[in-house]
């Protein structure tokens, strides 16, 4: 075939456009861009407003900023440094900015600094749209998290049980030398109580060093301890001060933290990619979804979900005023806890527990040696062993969760296991078989266990999977978000929001 049969389309890059086309005009009327246009156009922006102050040279409208950063994360695009080359070279971002050409520093404060305060109620707002408009529903929730790692590195950590090593060894140390001072120098220290090292301070082992010190400067010492005491004296305050820095910045429900970036805490990634859960510096990204919308997100620095529900949801009643009618999820917040706070604020619970899976097993319910399994007389306060005896209640134990909460277990005691022929298979105690049980949480599983197994359980289980799961798959997959891009819990937050507006609006466009 010869070449000039050929028929091409015209091609001249060095044609000038006499009137070139409008950006409107080379815009699909579905493309997800109008879809983010339209609604933050519906919101208030008020909240946005106050963060400015009048006078001064004019800046970029935040309300263009906010659509910028939308769609920015809609599209995968979450640096500021790309997010201002797309508003050059992208007709979409051109279009949404009207050719506003803000730089990256610009995008970056606005994200890090304007957005604190006000990106949850702009997050509120645009759900309580969705939902006038009926694509979403905010009265039955599904709820679960992950783990996103956080923009630090992996290597500079600092871990609360090596602190509290640390701080033990110094005390008993000091604790020896003490003693050896006493018995060297017996009148000097006469006069002194000895301290107790327990738990010990800066302040605490500086006084205890210099008295060391006082006492030993006449004495005939060896070298070792010399050269022991100088260590101490020049290192042990400051050190004890850099500890208790340390644990300020960690806080009482956390045991490590990330020297470059303090607000992550070593947690166990499901998805590392030599696939042995190794820690790494992260964040536990919560989430609420109805038909996979996200409701609601908050961010927690504790790696497990049991103590994440509670804050999680007072973020919820924060947003809307009100509490979801029900709350579906799996047994990481299956806690006595969580139960009393959902009984408390009348949420129809639907929260399995530990087991729960177990108990329907007929090996299980088969087992009438199991403390759950015994039948208890809740107006006589009473358990029964297998063989009919009555077990009295003998003593209370209370104890306290990790976070604080105080927990009841009543111990029951059988009379007499003597000679009973089911004693070999119903414990190896040497006296008679006591029980420790829960009453309050067994209240709960029980109540929960009809729930579940309820058809209305029955359709929550089985939706809550595909409803909250997919969402996180959305976002680590489709939008390939895999590592927070800032630093720090509250820009963190902003992140996790600006995601949970971006899939919600992305949902709409689809």
């Amino acid at each position: 075939m010869s070449s000039s049969n050929l028929v091409f389309k015209d091609y001249n890059p060095s044609q000038i456009i006499l009137l070139p086309p409008s950006l409107e005009e080379l815009i699909d009327d579905n493309h997800p861009v109008r879809v983010v246009n339209a609604v933050i156009d519906r919101i208030n922006v008020e909240p946005l407003l106050k963060q400015y102050k009048p006078g001064g040279t004019s800046v970029y409208h935040p309300k263009m900023l906010l659509k910028v950063l939308v769609y920015g994360y809609l599209t995968n695009v979450y640096s500021s440094r790309k997010m201002e080359s797309a508003l050059k070279e992208n007709i979409h971002m051109m279009w949404l900015a009207a050719m506003n050409r803000p730089d990256h520093n610009t995008i970056a404060r606005f994200r890090s600094e304007r957005l604190k305060d006000t990106l949850r109620q702009v997050f509120g707002q645009i759900v309580v749209l969705l939902v006038e408009e009926g694509l979403v529903s905010i009265k039955n929730i599904y709820t679960d998290g992950t783990k996103i790692e956080a923009n630090a590195n992996k290597y500079t950590f600092v871990w609360g049980r090596a602190i509290k090593t640390s701080k033990e060894r110094i005390a008993r140390q000091l604790d020896e030398l003490w003693d050896y001072t006493q018995k060297l120098a017996e009148d000097e220290l006469s006069s002194e109580e000895k301290p107790d090292f327990k738990e010990i301070d800066q302040e605490k082992v500086s006084q205890a060093i210099e008295k060391i010190d006082q006492a030993l400067k006449a004495k005939p010492v060896s070298k070792r301890v010399r050269q022991k005491l100088s260590y101490a004296k020049k290192n042990w305050p400051s050190k004890l001060k850099e500890y208790a820095e340390k644990e300020a910045i960690m806080g009482e429900n956390r045991n490590s933290y990330s020297k470059t970036d303090p607000g992550a805490t070593f947690m166990r990634m499901k998805e590392d990619h030599m696939l042995n859960g190794q820690l790494k510096p992260g964040y536990n990204f919560q989430i609420s979804t109805s038909d996979q919308f996200i409701v609601n997100y908050s961010i927690h620095q504790n790696p497990t979900d049991t103590l994440t529900l509670k804050p999680h949801l007072q973020h919820y009643q924060n947003l809307y005023q009100t509490n979801p009618e029900s709350i579906c999820a799996d047994a990481g917040y299956g806690s006595e806890e969580n139960y009393d706070y959902l009984e408390e604020q009348t949420i129809d619970n639907y929260v399995k527990y530990n087991y729960f899976h177990k108990e329907q097993s007929k090996k299980w319910k088969e087992n009438p040696f199991k403390s759950d399994n015994l039948h208890y007389n809740k107006e006589q306060d009473k358990l029964y062993c297998p063989m009919g005896q009555p077990m009295d209640r003998i003593a209370d134990r209370k104890t306290k969760s990790w976070a604080g909460y105080e927990q009841t277990y009543a111990r029951y005691q059988v009379k007499n296991c003597d000679g009973c022929p089911l004693r070999g298979s119903c414990h190896k105690s040497k006296g008679n078989r006591i029980v420790e049980v829960n009453n309050n949480l067994n209240r709960h599983k029980q109540k929960v266990k009809q729930n579940l197994q309820s058809e209305q359980g029955l359709k929550h289980r089985s939706k809550r999977p595909w409803d909250v799961e997919a969402v996180f798959g959305a976002i680590k997959h489709n939008r390939g978000f895999r590592r927070f891009m800032l630093k720090g819990m509250d820009k963190v937050e902003i992140e996790a929001g600006l995601l949970a507006i971006a899939h919600n609006l992305a949902k709409t466009a689809a």
